[in-house]
């Protein structure tokens, strides 16, 4: 009997079953659906003998009452399956660990070093009793001339990609510790947006309803000019560019406010933001300069508008109330990147975007871009007129 298990039903389905179901194509016995598998035995019409487990099902007695001298229980994309306890039932490790009473039975747990705090971390340790098996760019077929097939040189991870993202990204990024290295980045106590809330957000699927506005960065020297889109809790990158000119710039924003239907463009005011700004209200267009070196709204707790925004930010990751592109890892590699401080008095700070392009070698255009799609501006400061 094989159990296996994902942490969604997508995975289940669209990636591990799906390679079961090609390799049983290719001339294996018995049938097999998109999560399980099933033989002829004698005596019986048929009889499962392998499935997979969607998330509803993930619960610690759904694996009650499984028998058999062989077991093999598979945790696929293993980083995503949390461990630990909830005060009133055992974790899935340890109910599919119940599983191997005997001693010809397996656990296999296959996942990316991604969360240095998930119980698949724990596994990875020395001394942990598994037998851990470690994979880094530099030991896969195209970087070790191993012979393989043609087709499968494309389907691996490449020297080009690898020197993109080092570049892009840095040797010490934790989306590329763990990602191209293969190793479990260390836990940073003042990072902003734990990397777990990063990749459970890539994995969540929200409904794009609620507010509909844009974020836009707008870059100066040499940086990008990013666009973020939010519906709701959803949001995704739609433009990113480096077109100098400012007037070029608007033309462009204004047909992503077009395109969208959104209701208000929040454009970083400070720098050349401001023309873009200028000119799209005189346009008559949706536009709203924001400059996050203003009071926020919470003066007791927070330096400025920039800290008060990106800590909004964070509680979404935190409450599963947002929603990225799974794909769109330059997004995650700066969210991961980004740190935060208390200054005397204790008021939260963010990590300067100067500060930050100076120890990055690179500016946080996309993260940027997404604060200001969520930020809820501060009310105008009131004007009073002193009579005499």
């Amino acid at each position: 009997m094989a159990v296996t298990s994902a942490p969604t039903a997508r995975q289940v389905r669209a990636i591990l079953w799906k390679e079961i179901g090609r390799a049983h194509a290719r001339g294996l016995p018995g049938r097999t659906t998109q999560t399980s598998w099933f033989l002829d035995v004698p005596g019986s019409k048929e009889e499962m003998v392998a499935f997979g487990m969607k998330p509803s099902d993930t619960d610690p007695s759904a694996f009650q009452g499984i028998h058999a001298r062989w077991v093999l229980v598979l945790f696929d994309e293993a980083c995503g399956i949390p461990g630990g306890t909830d005060g009133q039932s055992h974790s899935l490790w340890e109910a599919a660990d119940s599983l191997l009473a005997n001693d010809e039975s397996r656990f296999l747990a296959i996942g990316n070093p991604d969360d240095p705090t998930a119980e698949f971390a724990k596994c990875c340790k020395p001394g942990s009793g598994w037998n851990v098996l470690g994979i880094g760019y530099a030991d896969t077929p195209n970087f070790t001339g191993e012979e393989i097939p043609e087709n499968l040189h494309h389907l691996l991870i490449g020297k080009k990609y690898v020197e993109e993202k080092r570049k892009k990204w840095g040797e010490n990024n934790p989306l590329f510790i763990s990602k191209i290295l293969g190793k479990f980045p260390e836990r940073s106590t003042d990072s902003l947006i734990p990397m777990s809330w990063i990749l459970a957000a890539q994995a969540r699927e929200l409904e794009p309803i609620g507010a509909n506005e844009l974020g836009v960065d707008v870059g100066a020297g040499g940086d990008k000019n990013v666009v973020a889109h939010r519906r709701g809790p959803v949001v995704r990158i739609i433009r990113r560019d480096q077109e100098p000119d400012t007037m070029v710039s608007c033309g462009n924003l204004v047909a992503d406010i077009k395109a969208t239907e959104t209701t208000v463009a929040k454009v970083d005011y400070i720098g050349i933001g401001r023309g873009m700004v200028d000119r799209g209200k005189e346009l008559d267009q949706p536009v709203l300069g924001i400059n996050v070196g203003q009071s926020p709204r919470d003066k007791e707790s927070f330096a400025n508008l920039r800290a008060e925004a990106y800590w909004g930010l964070r509680e979404r990751f935190m409450e599963g109330d947002i929603d990225i592109d799974e794909l769109d890892e330059d997004l995650a590699a700066q969210l991961v990147e980004l740190r935060f401080k208390r200054s005397s008095s204790g008021k939260t700070l963010i990590e300067e975007k100067s500060e930050m392009k100076k120890r990055l070698g690179h500016s946080p255009d996309d993260s940027d871009a997404v604060m200001l799609a969520f930020l809820v501006p501060p009310e105008p400061e009131a004007k009073f007129e002193v009579l005499w």
